[in-house]
This record gives structure tokens, sequence and C-alpha cells, in this order.
């Protein structure tokens, strides 16, 4: 694949809200994922280029960075977070406050909620997974930005 397409590609993924973009031409793939900032990354092993297998690596631990970079568990402060119930990100992906670009926010500050209703959308794996309200009440806190990338148990709204 031409070096001019790839860097095109890289700034395809830096202008958009892409978190990755992977293009297939013919037998050659490239794959760029875009790395939240402040997070590290294990190297990832260059393509074999023959068609032998490799061999099998032992399973890694599931471990967020800020746990590999400290040894442990990472709990975010809730000393900022106002008193209420605190609904949290179930998976690791991009947050969207919307349905589309054009359309009003699921939730605002303020708003009646019930059990159920849907508070935003997590997009993880090119599949969109509704967060919905565990419980009824108010919307007292918004946590994340539309757009943004959430980690795993990332806290996103607070219900009273």
């Amino acid at each position: 694949m031409d070096l001019r397409k790839i860097k095109k590609l890289i700034d395809l993924l830096e202008e958009s809200n892409l978190a990755e973009i992977e293009i297939k031409e013919g037998e050659e793939s490239v794959r760029l994922a875009r790395v939240p900032k402040g997070a590290v990354t294990a190297p990832t092993p260059a393509p074999a280029t023959h068609h032998v297998p490799a061999p099998a690596a032992p399973p890694m631990p599931m471990q967020s960075p800020t746990e590999s970079a400290t040894g442990g568990s990472h709990k975010p402060a809730v000393q900022d977070l106002p008193d209420g119930h605190v609904v949290r990100a179930p998976m690791v992906g991009t947050f969207y406050a919307s349905p589309a670009p054009d359309k009003p926010a699921f939730v605002s500050l303020g708003q009646q909620v019930k059990a159920g209703d849907t508070l935003g959308i997590i997009e993880a794996m090119k599949m969109f997974n509704p967060i919905e309200a565990e419980v009824s009440g108010t919307i007292v806190a918004i946590k994340c930005e539309s757009g943004q990338p959430v980690e795993f148990d990332q806290p996103l709204f607070v219900i009273a």
C-alpha cells in the first residue's frame, strides 16, 4: 500500500471522531486506531508476510492502561460527583449523547427520567449499545461529552 494513502488515512482519523479505521486492498490491509491521551499501550507485532500460522500467544489478563501502569485496579475519583445514583459505563467505547449528530440529546441536566429511559449510547466494535437509567429521578450530573471515548466503569450520569 502506498505511503501517501496511509498518511491520508492518518489525517482522516485525526480529523474525525472515529476511534479506528481499517482498510483492505486485495491482500494488504492497514488498521489505524486512536489511543486516548495518557493511555499506555503494548506494541502490536507486525503482520506475518507469509502464510505460516504464528504460535498462539498466552492470554493477556484484562487490565486497563491505568491498572497496568499502577499495578492495580483504578476507580475514578468520586469526590466530584453529586449525591445520587451513579450510572457507569458498562464497556469501553465512544459515548454519544444523541441518536444522530443532527438530533437532540437523549437527556439534559435537570430532566426527569424513569428507569429504563435511554440516557445515551456507547459505540463499541461497530455496535451501538443503549445506556439506560437504572432508577427514576432527575439528572443532576452529566460526566461525559458526546463523541468522547469512555472507559469501563467510568461515571457517565448521576440521577438523584
